[in-house]
């Protein structure tokens, strides 16, 4: 298992669908996760501090397995089947290890609030983990020129969608 942080969670400015990036310790690769709008104010209202007057669905939960005298130990993004992450909450209860699937982004939003280790399986990030272009974020980050023949079509994917998406009927007209 690779333990991984939470480094964000993305915005679509295109579609509003939301990005969990979890950042493997002590190294630049990254796992990003769609997931949703909920899941997603849910991990950042917690991260950031935010008190809420009463307990959201996470909050329940976490406070459940409490009271049941369960201990949260770690959850991990186990699988990636299909284009589609699991992951599994790791519990502790009656001296047993207790197993329990779940979405990766409930799985997270409970662990910040268990304050426990998130973990993502060697083959899922050997799989879906990306290393951003060391040569090309050195020289956009030191404001260097680059040569355009360096960057690949891949690299530009996202800005491709931006610009497709552009409605440009509209430039240049008065209102």
């Amino acid at each position: 298992m690779i333990e991984v942080n939470i480094d964000s969670i993305r915005i679509s400015l295109m579609s509003q669908h939301r990005v969990v990036v979890l950042r493997e310790k002590d190294s630049d690769r990254y796992l990003p996760i769609w997931i949703g709008a909920p899941e997603a104010d849910a991990i950042t209202l917690r991260l950031q501090g935010v008190q809420v007057e009463r307990p959201l669905t996470h909050d329940l939960l976490a406070h459940t397995i409490r009271a049941l005298g369960a201990e949260v130990l770690y959850v991990e993004v186990s699988e990636l089947r299909s284009d589609v992450f699991y992951a599994e909450i790791v519990l502790e209860f009656n001296e047993r290890e207790l197993r329990i699937d779940a979405r990766p982004s409930d799985a997270i939003a409970l662990a910040v609030r268990a304050e426990v280790p998130v973990y993502v399986s060697e083959n899922v990030m050997d799989e879906a983990g990306r290393t951003p272009d060391k040569d090309l974020t050195a020289s956009i980050l030191e404001g260097k020129d680059t040569d355009e023949s360096d960057i690949g079509d891949e690299d530009l994917g996202v800005f491709a969608e931006f610009i497709e998406g552009l409605d440009l009927d509209d430039l240049g007209a008065e209102n």
